[in-house]
């Protein structure tokens, strides 16, 4: 309850945000929330892939490693909806230009990571999915084998694959075309046409 509360008060911290280097750190702080809880939702018997925390580049634990991975996996359809509506990825309206990641996919993901990778990998090892072959581990490093690979890529196409009543459409579709779906909604919200992009109020 205390950090659903810190949430929500980041929240409205972010509709009062004076400039955009203001709502970043709403939003910041938020994630830092959001992360802290995640492992509240896990199997407490679950000592593999037990989160004691968020980290990458690299991740440490088998957690974040398959977290990371399925990120990776968002990022590039995100990158494949903005390219086939035609926008330019390196123009994002939060987001800066700090690593290779382009700014305009990173905004688009962040409407899908909670419902197309979070809810789908907690699920999963709820179920006991995750075996340690499906990892591998170096001394300062964990990443995804073959094996482990193979799993997040069938739990992520089998999420997409579900379908979702969009509130704009008032029709369902599946998560797949509905990452294409809200580039198309942005290119409107830029284009004179907005109050349409990221309406998204999605329940697993």
């Amino acid at each position: 309850a205390e950090i659903l509360e810190g949430i929500r008060a980041e929240l409205r911290g972010v509709e009062r945000a004076a400039d955009v280097d203001a709502l970043r750190g709403h939003e910041g702080m938020a994630g830092k929330l959001y992360f802290s809880g995640l492992p509240t939702l896990l199997d407490a018997g679950q000592e593999l892939m037990r989160l004691s925390g968020r980290n990458r580049r690299p991740p440490e634990d088998p957690f974040n490693a398959a977290l990371s991975f399925g990120y990776s996996l968002l990022y590039r359809d995100a990158m494949a909806a903005i390219v086939c509506v035609g926008l330019d990825p390196a123009f994002g309206f939060f987001h800066r230009p700090r690593s290779a990641a382009y700014p305009l996919a990173l905004d688009l993901m962040e409407l899908f990571r909670t419902v197309l990778w979070d809810m789908p990998l907690v699920a999963s090892v709820n179920r006991n999915q995750w075996r340690e072959e499906h990892f591998s581990r170096s001394p300062r490093q964990v990443w995804l084998s073959a094996e482990g690979r193979r799993l997040a890529i069938e739990l992520y196409e089998k999420r997409k694959g579900e379908a979702w009543k969009h509130p704009v459409l008032d029709y369902s579709l599946s998560y797949a075309r509905e990452i294409e779906l809200e580039v198309r909604l942005l290119e409107k919200e830029w284009s004179g046409s907005p109050g349409l992009f990221g309406n998204m109020r999605i329940r697993g």
